[in-house]
């Protein structure tokens, strides 16, 4: 991982002196995500997008609909192609919601990339250049096949964006590799902290002999971690989650979450930027999807991922 950053960080590099004596520097590219705007773990979205956009001399743009509801996104993907930019990188969290808007902007010749949620299939079925993010699926594949050999058999799967069906993938690919059924093992937490927190405590009550809890984020991983103290099972319940922020790095640290799945959102903004610059510029692009994840995150080698979370990680 450290070897990718640093490539990374030097191919920008590279990029930024290419460009410093082309004549199409300044261009604008505007990112759209389905995130609320309590939602901290997009902050390493933000900083990876606004430090990309430096490095190549771009002008970015981050944009969301504030209560995470999806039809305002569509609104906001048609209102930032309206504006002409230059490029336009969103998520497709329903593509039955946003492929209309997003193939507009396609038809209007904007180079749209496709991050985070959605697949590489329904990303080139409306247009766009590429996908940049995790396969969800395949990531909640693995953590189950993961959790199965620790001996896990039984699981609560706590979804605090059940409107985002591509985020569900990742329990159902946990089912999948526990080999058991999905059905009631998730649960929609909703997205209050306080909510969240009684909902699992509620569920733990009624099924006791629940093997592993999995969360998928900050939102609903932080109010797990306070419900697991508040009923006595922090620490010796199965818990894994995905994605990273400062509360589950300390969980992972202290032993109360077993292990994180990093898709690494520093990717997911920081190379469709790179790679829209050089697209505009010189007409190059990569001829391949980027997968940004997963990659399972313990004890072992937190110190960076510790020092950056919530910021870089």
């Amino acid at each position: 991982m450290k070897k990718l950053l640093c490539a990374v960080v030097a191919a920008a590099a590279f990029v930024g002196a290419t460009v410093s004596t082309a004549s199409a520097e300044g261009e604008k590219f505007i990112l759209v995500s389905h995130a609320p705007d309590s939602d901290s773990w997009w902050n390493t979205i933000k900083n990876a997008m606004a430090l990309a956009g430096k490095q190549v001399g771009a002008d970015v743009e981050y944009r969301n609909p504030p209560t995470g509801d999806i039809g305002d996104m569509a609104r906001i993907i048609s209102q930032a192609a309206a504006s002409n930019p230059d490029g336009i990188i969103t998520t497709l969290a329903d593509p039955d919601v946003l492929k209309g808007p997003i193939e507009d902007a396609v038809a209007k010749g904007i180079p749209v990339i496709i991050i985070n949620s959605g697949t590489p299939e329904q990303a080139a079925e409306v247009g766009a250049l590429m996908y940049v993010g995790q396969p969800e699926y395949d990531a909640g594949l693995a953590a189950g096949q993961r959790a199965k050999r620790d001996g896990v058999g039984s699981f609560l799967c706590v979804n605090h964006v059940v409107s985002n069906p591509v985020v569900g993938e990742r329990c159902r690919g946990f089912a999948d590799g526990l080999g058991v059924e999905l059905g009631k093992s998730m649960i929609d937490s909703g997205q209050d902290p306080a909510e969240i927190k009684n909902k699992v405590k509620a569920y733990l009550s009624a099924n006791p002999n629940t093997d592993a809890v999995l969360t998928l984020g900050p939102t609903s991983a932080d109010p797990t971690i306070e419900a697991l103290k508040e009923n006595g099972m922090a620490g010796t319940i199965y818990f894994g989650t995905f994605d990273l922020g400062s509360e589950i790095v300390k969980g992972i640290k202290d032993g109360t979450i077993k292990w994180g799945i990093d898709q690494q959102p520093f990717l997911q903004a920081y190379m469709p930027v790179i790679v829209l610059a050089n697209y505009q510029r010189f007409g190059v692009l990569p001829g391949n999807n980027i997968n940004s994840g997963p990659g399972f995150v313990t004890k072992d080698g937190l110190e960076k991922i510790e020092k950056y979370a919530g910021e870089y990680r």
